[in-house]
């Protein structure tokens, strides 16, 4: 992880309303953080703390009310429809539910983003995207699942999917929403796995929203707290990415014994 390079992505004093004449609390309210180029940051929170808008404002879905975003130290909200485009196409996104495409293969799932118009870059050849797919399936390990269609997966194998599909554009950044939600221990560990080689082999620098504190501890470098949108504190992790997680019979002994 590299601590002297600028911020990859950088929030100055956002605010973020989503009814800006109303009375409601702010989704975000006033955050400043930095996140640093290869590392994978956290952000942790009870439901309602505003991690998703953080999220959706990295990747342009939505604009601050206050304050700047910046991506690679661009303002995310300067952007016209053709930068927009080129951000995300660098920033990879893993959703909660994955959503795959239910009639198309493994293969043709993960090569959906190099098949997207690209108005101002050459297109790879089909050559050269069945080989950024194969290339994919065997860093996340599905090459033996590649003509299998999405009904015939496990859970964490389909979670594996969507992560060969945010990466296989080679992004310089991965947004991942719950990317462990509901998968038993075991599972979660080989979605981690990938999570922590797409930093240490592919450079990638991953956000990772969690609730899972587990997770947290497992391989992320620093976690930010949010509450009711406001920032309460980046925690520095020790020895990130050396410790595994518990099995599912310590997890079941640690809460049943408790």
């Amino acid at each position: 992880m590299a601590t002297d390079l600028p911020a990859i992505v950088e929030f100055r004093h956002v605010t973020k309303r989503f009814r800006p004449d109303g009375d409601e609390r702010p989704a975000l309210d006033d955050v400043t953080l930095g996140i640093r180029p290869g590392e994978i940051f956290g952000v942790i929170g009870e439901s309602g703390a505003g991690k998703s808008t953080l999220l959706e404002l990295i990747n342009g879905l939505t604009r601050p009310t206050d304050g700047d975003v910046r991506v690679r130290d661009v303002s995310v909200a300067d952007l016209d429809r053709a930068g927009l485009r080129r951000l995300r196409r660098d920033v990879g996104v893993v959703f909660q539910g994955v959503h795959l495409l239910s009639n198309s293969t493994v293969r043709d799932n993960v090569r959906l983003p190099l098949r997207l118009p690209r108005r101002d870059e050459n297109r790879l050849t089909a050559a050269q995207q069945r080989d950024a797919v194969d290339e994919m399936l065997s860093f996340v390990g599905l090459t033996h699942r590649a003509e299998h269609f999405p009904a015939q997966l496990s859970g964490g194998e389909r979670q594996r999917v969507g992560l060969a599909r945010a990466l296989v554009s080679q992004p310089s950044l991965l947004l991942c929403d719950e990317p462990t939600s509901s998968l038993d221990a075991s599972t979660t560990a080989d979605v981690l796995r990938v999570l922590a080689d797409a930093r240490d082999q592919l450079g990638t620098t991953v956000i990772v929203i969690t609730h899972d504190l587990d997770v947290v501890k497992a391989i992320c470098d620093r976690a930010a707290l949010l509450e009711k949108g406001r920032l309460r504190r980046i925690f520095e992790i020790d020895a990130a990415g050396s410790r595994s997680l518990p099995s599912y019979y310590e997890q079941v002994e640690r809460e049943l014994t408790a």
